[in-house]
């Protein structure tokens, strides 16, 4: 049976979705072509009419799942709260693709950690751009520094075996980076430019 182009992009999606979410939660090497295709209702024989190769679909899955990510911020310090959340650090599975997926890319290809580096350097603009103080250089640097603390801080948390410490690094991290936005304003309370 023939599938139709809207099906076959339908389909893709589908893949890629469960593809993002395996990944997220077990890495790379864990996760084979059948399970993503079983995952996503399909059979292993219709994988290679949608990617290459395995890697291929890496590197599809990492920009599929960087896309958009974060795209509205509409309350920063909201935003903040749940990004740095132990609902957050506890399900990888649908939680940031950065958090779970930057530290397994030094390993694939350079497609991949060029899905990566496109992805990342959205989110720090995305992330820049919601700041409310400083020139373009003061924000992105500061989107830096911010997105840096937020991502290794839900890593950190994620790969202890200690609930007590893995809930202090996402406290003590939203802490610091409220303290640092706090910064940003002089005495008088006037924001600094």
């Amino acid at each position: 049976m023939r599938v139709s182009r809207d099906q076959m992009a339908m389909n893709r999606v589908r893949i890629l979705t469960e593809a993002s979410r395996l990944f997220r939660e077990r890495g790379f090497d864990a996760v084979t072509v059948s399970e993503v295709m079983k995952a996503a209702g399909q059979t292993h024989g219709g994988f290679y009419s949608h990617f290459a190769s395995k890697d291929d679909l890496v590197a599809q899955t990492v920009a599929f799942a960087l896309d958009g990510e974060g795209e509205t911020m509409p309350d920063l310090q909201g935003w903040i709260d749940v990004y740095l959340s132990p609902l957050h650090r506890d399900h990888a599975g649908e939680g940031c693709p950065t958090a779970s997926l930057a530290g397994l890319m030094r390993q694939q290809t350079l497609e991949a950690r060029a899905a990566m580096a496109k992805g990342l350097d959205a989110q720090i603009d995305r992330l820049a751009r919601s700041l409310p103080v400083g020139n373009a250089v003061e924000r992105r640097r500061e989107a830096i520094g911010r997105w840096s603390a937020m991502v290794g801080a839900l890593v950190m948390a994620r790969a202890v075996d200690d609930p007590a410490l893995a809930d202090e690094l996402l406290t003590s991290t939203r802490a610091w980076i409220g303290a640092a936005g706090d910064a940003d304003s002089d005495i008088s309370g006037e924001t600094s430019r």
